[in-house]
């Protein structure tokens, strides 16, 4: 009968976009997104896949581009000023921060009981700072976000570097993103299974033909150990390591260093972050394709491995099943959004506006045409006097007119007026449909705010939003700092010699303005009354922009000129170390004051007065 089924998923919101739901086919067109519709790409990413490509469009000014593949040439004269770059840059600026802390808890406890316990916090908090600071993590966040933010989907991945003695974090578009979801699981749970591939164009200079590289990460039992070996083809290959065999014994796979095998056969390995033994690893394969030898029907999931070229690391280990000695792997997805139950993906903060910003698009091309009249106004002459005559409107032109000749103006600065004042309620539209308030992008005057408690209230939506979005990345954050901990561990670093992996935060700061004065006001009101502590009031005020870079240092110099304090604590203790420990300073050897050391008493004079002096009389006469 010819019905049309209506398709609703996590990229529904494009169906009102021809180029994207074909109205013949339904699906995305396929001049304007191959790369969607490569053989090698499941069916179920085809939708998605496309999608980025549309958002990354609108984000480079290219929607008009992308457009003509369909409506022909005149899709190309639509104007785009930039107004999707503008929203993701905001949005990114404020789910990103100020500034971004990474906090251990208990590491700003210098007076807790377990001194050991806030030591090893203080420790790791250390060591992580010190990650970040090398490997630029706020420049890797920025990176992650934008594609986050713009598309819906950011992916990190951790690796360890030998030669850099840390491990390293790169950002990946999510184009390149195949996770291997569980069919009767959450959308949520991590997947046991990530490809990361893309194509490899051709190279006439190198002679080399398109290409598919996949990286992927799977966790698996624990096999025997393998080595880099070469197989029938001359293919550079892992093989397992076999012992020697005797006249009395065979040849048997040989385990690897620190695996034990358990009555039943299986392999089980101790990480040194987990309290009982795992029988399962992280294998890494890295290897590449040519598109010419993928025939049938094959996706990333399902390449044919034995046409497959593997790479090598820098320590000549060929990528082929590598096993990684962890367990888990390390390729985080950080979706913009709470995703939906049981969906894995989040959506972009485009995706509801995204109407609004073609009708914004349209107004501003009617707006460049009817500016275009406004500047050279038509102009119509009746009552020439030479009809062969050619007419220029110019500066200090002269017109020749017959009796009743007249010269006609068409003004058309009226409509330009309506145009701009429809984009400015566009604008306004799709501000209030992302929730974005005009004083976030900047484009309130000041002066008009009445009151702080009115640009407060004016920033509720913004709130609202952005705590649902760190609430998406919360999660991801910590696991980050988790996976950074275990590979130092499984890397061997000497500054993590017996370091016990503990819970860190990533902090992000403020991102709307603050008043210094009066959270400082507000912070010292309640430590003086004793309803917070000190580590959380010089928490209060880092997070609120103060420029305090270490906690416990400015805890630290704070009591070393506590001299009041201290002298209240040792009237309460009577105990010298501590008050000198509280001081940062080092006790005294002798605890106890000395004794008074008198004069002598002179001769002749047993009361202890000097000579001369007499005690005074007490009544009569001598």
């Amino acid at each position: 009968m010819g019905l049309k089924s209506v398709v609703i998923d996590a990229w529904s919101w494009l169906n009102y976009k021809p180029i994207y739901s074909d109205p013949s086919l339904g699906m995305p067109n396929r001049r304007a997104f191959p790369e969607a519709h490569a053989s090698w790409v499941p069916a179920a990413d085809e939708r998605r896949l496309s999608a980025y490509k549309l958002l990354a469009a609108y984000d480079n000014n290219q929607a008009a581009e992308l457009a003509e593949i369909r409506d022909g040439a005149s899709a190309r004269e639509r104007r785009e000023f930039g107004d999707p770059s503008m929203f993701i840059e905001t949005l990114v600026s404020h789910v990103m921060g100020r500034e971004q802390h990474i906090t251990v808890p208990g590491a700003e406890q210098t007076d807790t009981a377990d001194e050991t316990e806030a030591a090893a916090a203080d420790r790791v908090q250390e060591l992580l700072r010190e990650w970040a600071d090398d490997e630029l993590l706020p420049m890797r966040m920025l990176q992650c976000e934008r594609k986050a933010v713009g598309l819906g989907d950011g992916v990190y991945l951790l690796y360890w570097d030998p030669d850099k003695q840390r491990p390293r974090l790169r950002t990946y578009d999510p184009g390149f993103y195949f996770p291997v979801l569980p069919e009767d699981g959450d959308g949520a749970d991590f997947p046991g299974r990530v490809h990361l591939a893309w194509e490899l164009p051709e190279d006439p200079k190198r002679d080399l033909k398109a290409r598919l590289r996949r990286i992927t990460y799977e966790m698996d039992w624990i096999r025997p150990a393998t080595a880099s070996g070469v197989d029938q083809q001359g293919r550079a290959v892992r093989a397992p390591v076999m012992t020697e065999a005797t006249d009395d014994t065979p040849s048997t796979p040989v385990v690897g260093a620190g695996d034990q095998v358990d009555a039943q056969g299986g392999i089980s390995r101790q990480y040194a972050w987990n309290d009982r033994p795992s029988y399962r690893t992280c294998y890494l394969t890295d290897a590449t394709w040519e598109l010419g030898d993928l025939k049938g029907a094959v996706d990333v999931d399902s390449l044919p491995m034995d046409r497959a070229v593997f790479a090598s690391n820098g320590a000549g280990e060929v990528l082929d099943h590598l096993d990684l000695y962890i367990d888990f792997i390390p390729v985080i997805h950080t979706p913009n959004t709470v995703p939906p139950a049981e969906e894995h993906w989040g959506q972009s903060s485009l995706a509801k506006a995204l109407q609004a910003f073609d009708e914004l698009a349209s107004t501003d091309t009617d707006s460049a045409r009817a500016s275009a009249t406004t500047g050279l106004p038509m102009v119509g002459i009746s009552g020439v006097t030479d009809g062969r005559q050619q007419y220029a409107v110019g500066p200090g032109a002269m017109f020749k007119l017959g009796e009743n000749g007249k010269l006609t103006t068409v003004d058309t600065s009226p409509a330009l007026r309506e145009l701009r004042e429809h984009g400015h309620d566009l604008a306004d539209r799709a501000a209030n449909v992302v929730r974005l308030p005009a004083v976030s992008l900047g484009t309130m005057d000041p002066s008009k705010v009445p009151s702080g408690y009115a640009l407060q209230l004016s920033l509720g939506p913004l709130d609202s939003l952005i705590a649902g979005m760190r609430l998406a990345r919360a999660h991801k954050d910590m696991l980050l700092l988790r996976f950074v901990q275990r590979l130092f561990i499984a890397g061997q670093h000497p500054d993590w010699a017996g370091v016990t992996p503990l819970p860190a935060k990533l902090v992000r700061g403020p991102y709307t303005p603050t008043d210094k004065a009066a959270i400082l006001e507000q912070v010292t009101t309640a430590y003086q009354a004793k309803v917070i502590s000190l580590e959380t009031a010089i928490r209060m005020l880092a997070e609120a922009g103060w420029p305090i870079e270490d906690a416990e240092k400015e805890i630290e110099q704070i009591q070393a000129r506590s001299f009041e304090q201290a002298r209240l604590l040792a009237d309460a203790l009577g105990n010298p170390d501590e008050v000198a420990k509280f001081l940062g300073r080092q006790a005294p050897e002798t605890p106890q004051a000395p004794p008074p050391n008198l004069p002598a008493v002179p001769a002749g004079n047993s009361d202890g007065n000097p000579v001369g002096q007499g005690r005074q009389a007490t009544g009569g006469n001598e």
